[in-house]
């Protein structure tokens, strides 16, 4: 849950910033958002978390196994969620932001104050899926070693000779975590669509 939250606030951060500067009319910070979703996106998960965890001690940055499986969630997840968020962001009506600039709010006035919120409003239920996703893919970070659900079942398992018992044990932790986040998504779906009513 700990490297869910974590790498859920990074990855919103990047999505963010990511989606912001992909609708940009500055080409290098478009290009650069562009690339970084695209390089992601082309790539799978768990050749990132290698990455993060094998490849960059070679040009000097050593990451503990938790913070390097933390970094390539978030860092994965920030770009499926710029699409969302940039989607968002154009699903607000243009009429809203000529409103507020007709008022005179400077364009980052009325990207927090107008877009943003409303953009938001609107991805709530794709993040909320893409944060149940996150916690079956975090399993994945069990491959450097992350003392996480899946290493520990693996480890309990193989040291008893019970594999079968730990790994059902393990999937139905994730299934009830999966049946209890998207409880409370629906209730913030509702709690949030009650402005539309």
């Amino acid at each position: 849950i700990l490297v869910c939250i974590v790498s859920m606030i990074m990855a919103t951060i990047l999505a963010v910033i990511g989606s912001i500067a992909r609708l940009s009319r500055n080409a290098i910070a478009s290009g650069v958002s562009g690339l970084y979703v695209s390089l992601v996106r082309g790539t799978p998960l768990l050749v990132q978390i290698y990455f993060m965890y094998l490849a960059l001690p070679q040009v000097g940055i050593r990451l503990e196994a938790l913070h390097a499986g933390i970094l390539a969630l978030g860092f994965n997840y920030g770009a499926y969620m710029t699409e969302i968020f940039r989607a968002g962001i154009q699903a607000v009506p243009r009429a809203q932001r000529e409103a507020a600039e007709s008022l005179g709010m400077p364009e980052r006035t009325v990207m927090r104050r107008v877009v943003l919120p409303q953009a938001v409003r609107i991805v709530i239920p794709a993040i909320g899926n893409d944060f149940v996703a996150m916690i079956k893919d975090s399993a994945l970070i069990s491959a450097i070693s992350v003392g996480e659900l899946l290493w520990r079942a693996n480890a309990v398992g193989n040291r008893n000779f019970r594999t079968l018992q730990a790994l059902l044990i393990a999937a139905a932790i994730y299934w009830a975590l999966t049946i209890i986040f998207s409880f409370f998504q629906e209730r913030l779906e509702r709690r949030m669509a009650r402005g539309d009513r």
